[in-house]
């Protein structure tokens, strides 16, 4: 008996030493980063990372960035991205570890990395023993994951507090409960910078191929006004970054029988006031209009946020909402008993995709918007790859979508028809890759003709001369997707 306590005490100090080593290195690993910024908040901290990351680049500064929202993307110094491997495909805060590590690699002037911690606890251990972030975002308090950080909203932003750095600083939009953000960076001696979202004008924000909000660019320009970039470089950086899969869109189709269709994708914004907002947002600028339809995609692990969905259904003014996914009950039971309009339950978590869309279209009418709500995982995934396969509605439409009276200018207007879609060819899934060494497999992305001198002071910093530079070789013009090629030490590290 004694001889088996004598194994377990030596494995237990073997991996008390082991996890002490793992943190020195992973410490060693934060400090060759100067600036590392961790965006937290409950709506659009994807978008604002791509955001932070754009500005920071346009100023010069080698950046790379994580996001973890609708899907992870790791995000190199020239913008060209690839997915975050994830082990059977579950989400750990300890793949942070990793991402730091592979970040370091780069000698980076700046790391923007995505919160992904839900649990008070774990925010907090995310920021002190992962990040340890010198400028922290916390974008927005809003109505989700109650479960864990409620159930109040003061209680929610007492939890997305943890995540503030102590000694340094925090960039909120925040408005209704900036007083208890106040008081918990106070308790950390961390500086608290509030936005005003109206500095952002409105030329600013026709300067973006995608919908975004006027929050998130406020953000962004303090945090690069923070590190010296000036504003018309960040936004000039802004513009030219990639959006998040997951950003605000609006696509415009055919089905079969010759019905034009309006279809927004809102599955981002899965808390009620994000919802209501985005379509708000998305009616004023006649990117939809009259009649509205909702789709509410439900999962099992998501029965308060599908009720939540359900409560909104008068507010959005829609004449008919289609349940899908399980259990859509949840939902059901939700929806005001004064609402007047039509509800389709076709619910199933096994229910055929094709046959699932082909019913929702068949109960639109010839001209009409559809609205997809809730959460994107699960039914509303496979709904969306079937409406994809739908023809592109190419016909001429007329401003007569933006109602008369409304105050909007030709300008705005013109974000409300229908962007050309860009094809881009989907390199095969990866296999699984080391944390440390960047893939093989080919990546993609734009690039932007402001991105030559960075490269060539990336590939200063590690020894290539300019004619081994991606930005000058022949063979790969700036305005052609085209894969980055680490240099050969980068990937043996």
């Amino acid at each position: 008996m004694l001889f088996l306590y004598v194994i377990v005490l030596l494995c237990c100090a073997g991996l008390w030493i082991a996890g002490i080593l793992e943190q020195r290195r992973h410490f060693a690993s934060l400090e060759q980063i100067p600036t590392r910024v961790l965006v937290n908040g409950i709506r659009g901290k994807s978008s604002i990372t791509r955001l932070c990351a754009g500005a920071l680049r346009g100023g010069g500064l080698v950046t790379v960035a994580k996001t973890t929202g609708t899907a992870a993307r790791f995000i190199h110094p020239d913008a060209t991205e690839e997915p975050v491997y994830r082990k059977f495909g579950i989400a750990n805060v300890v793949e942070q570890i990793g991402i730091v590590r592979r970040a370091a690699t780069y000698r980076p002037d700046a790391l923007v990395i995505e919160c992904m911690a839900v649990m008070p606890a774990l925010q907090e251990i995310n920021q002190e023993k992962l990040i340890r972030s010198t400028i922290g975002v916390l974008c927005n308090v809003r109505e989700d994951h109650l479960e864990e950080m409620g159930p109040t909203l003061d209680d929610v932003a007492r939890s997305l507090s943890r995540s503030m750095p102590v000694g340094g600083v925090c960039v909120t939009a925040e408005k209704d409960r900036l007083h208890i953000l106040q008081e918990e960076a106070d308790k950390r001696n961390c500086r608290l910078i509030a936005v005003d979202p109206e500095s952002v004008t409105d030329a600013e924000l026709r300067g973006f191929s995608w919908f975004t909000f006027k929050e998130n660019v406020a953000i962004a320009l303090a945090v690069a006004e923070l590190l010296g970039v000036e504003r018309q470089t960040a936004m000039q950086g802004m513009w030219d970054a990639p959006p998040d899969p997951g950003v605000l869109s609006v696509e415009r189709y055919v089905t079969p029988e010759g019905k034009k269709l309006r279809f927004a994708n809102v599955f981002a914004a899965n808390d009620p006031e994000s919802t209501l907002m985005n379509v708000k947002q998305l009616e004023d600028l006649g990117a939809i209009r009259r009649p509205i339809n909702a789709v509410i995609n439900c999962r099992p692990d998501r029965v308060e946020r599908n009720g939540q969905m359900g409560a909104i259904v008068p507010d959005l003014g829609a004449e008919t909402v289609f349940l899908i996914g399980h259990p859509t009950k949840s939902a059901r039971d939700a929806i005001p008993d004064g609402f007047t309009g039509r509800v389709v339950d076709l619910g199933g978590d096994r229910r055929d995709p094709e046959e699932l869309t082909a019913a929702v279209l068949a109960e639109l009418g010839p001209a009409s918007s559809l609205v997809a709500i809730g959460n994107i995982h699960g039914q509303g995934e496979r709904f969306l790859e079937c409406l994809a396969e739908l023809l592109l509605d190419d016909s001429e439409d007329p401003f007569d979508a933006v109602p008369d009276g409304d105050g909007l200018d030709q300008e705005t207007m013109q974000i409300a028809l229908p962007r050309p879609r860009v094809s881009v060819a989907r390199p095969p899934e990866p296999e699984p890759y080391s944390w440390v060494a960047p893939l093989e497999t080919p990546t993609y992305a734009l690039r932007i003709p402001e991105q030559r001198d960075l490269a060539r002071r990336f590939a200063a910093r590690h020894g290539r001369s300019d004619d081994q530079s991606a930005a000058d070789d022949p063979h790969h013009p700036h305005d052609r997707l085209h894969s980055y090629d680490p240099p050969q030490a980068t990937r043996n590290q």
